[in-house]
């Protein structure tokens, strides 16, 4: 199954340069047949697990959340697709919540919540806490009781640590909300990738999918350069996307790639979108690069992890143009 959704570049709505990564991800991007289901989960998921309180935004998380991990992972078993998706749903929903503005209005409080999460990834998530559990640290507990059924101990560590890095990254970007000038282009290309959530999909695409690198696989350069090459792309397009809707809330300029870019070189807004796009289709060419290099008379663990960042990149090109980053 595959949709006819375009690439970056086509979007209606963006006034702004896009990049075009027609050449490089030109679609139709393939879809799980298991979409509606898992949209459907999501929402039961979330009747049990109550982290979004508006129906108009539950609806959209669900709907953008389903569809994305069904480009994800499109070849994956439907258990293994309600897995992930529940994984991003929380983790976007927490953000939602409690990091970007109401994260930055309160910091004290951002680091109680993430400490309640800190003790669950540390491996205590069978052992009930004897306060008043919240309902994202009920939800979390879920999801690692359900990925430790699945995963090889190297994969459930590896899932917890990115999920450290995310709530890190959730309190970092909280931090620096209203004062992004004090960041430099160095330092958040380094943490962009963990505000986007995207090393957490990779380390999650390798359970659902049911293979797993071998640690010099995973040191190789073919392999670094192909997921930091998903990772940059990933957190630059969503930059671009989020930028206008970000721009309309009062305050500083967003903290985003567009920003820094504008502080790092001395130019407008147009000249940073601009040199942001031209970095986005750079990146999607090497990312296409390595994914051809790697699966070409392949089928091993190599051609595996290729094509999962394949699915990964294209689910992120698809989903900027989802209605959750309209003005």
């Amino acid at each position: 199954m595959s949709d006819s959704s375009p690439g970056a570049s086509a979007s209606p709505r963006a006034a702004l340069p896009m990049p075009d990564l027609r050449d490089s991800f030109p679609g139709p991007f393939t879809v799980s047949p298991h979409a509606d289901a898992v949209e459907r989960h999501t929402g039961e998921w979330l009747d049990t697990h109550p982290l979004v309180g508006s129906p108009g935004a539950r609806k959209a998380l669900c709907n953008i959340t389903s569809r994305g991990i069904a480009r994800t992972l499109p070849t994956a078993d439907i258990d293994s697709l309600f897995l992930c998706a529940d994984l991003f749903l929380w983790l976007t929903a927490f953000d939602d919540a409690y990091g970007e503005t109401a994260g930055a209005d309160d910091l004290p409080g951002l680091v109680r919540r993430n400490a309640e999460f800190i003790v669950l990834l540390a491996g205590h998530h069978d052992e009930r806490s004897a306060g008043e559990e919240s309902v994202f640290g009920a939800a979390l507990r879920d999801l690692l009781v359900r990925f430790e059924e699945r995963a090889t101990p190297t994969q459930y560590l590896r899932i917890t640590a990115h999920l450290r890095d995310n709530l890190f990254g959730i309190l970092w970007e909280a931090h620096h909300l209203h004062a992004p000038d004090r960041v430099t282009l160095r330092e958040y290309r380094a943490m962009r990738p963990h505000t986007v959530f995207v090393r957490t999909v990779m380390a999650a695409a390798e359970v659902a999918l049911g293979y797993e690198l071998t640690a010099r696989q995973r040191s190789s350069t073919a392999v670094r350069e192909l997921e930091s090459a998903v990772a940059d792309l990933a957190g630059w397009i969503n930059d671009l996307a989020s930028y206008a809707k970000e721009a309309t809330r009062e305050g500083p300029d967003p903290l985003s790639l567009p920003t820094v870019l504008m502080r790092q070189y001395g130019c407008d807004i147009e000249g940073a979108f601009r040199r942001a796009a031209r970095m986005c289709e750079e990146e999607a060419v090497v990312l296409r690069g390595r994914i051809i290099a790697l699966t070409a008379g392949s089928v091993g663990e190599l051609a595996h992890h290729a094509r999962a960042m394949e699915g990964i990149a294209a689910s992120y090109v698809w989903h900027v143009e989802h209605s959750r980053y309209a003005t």
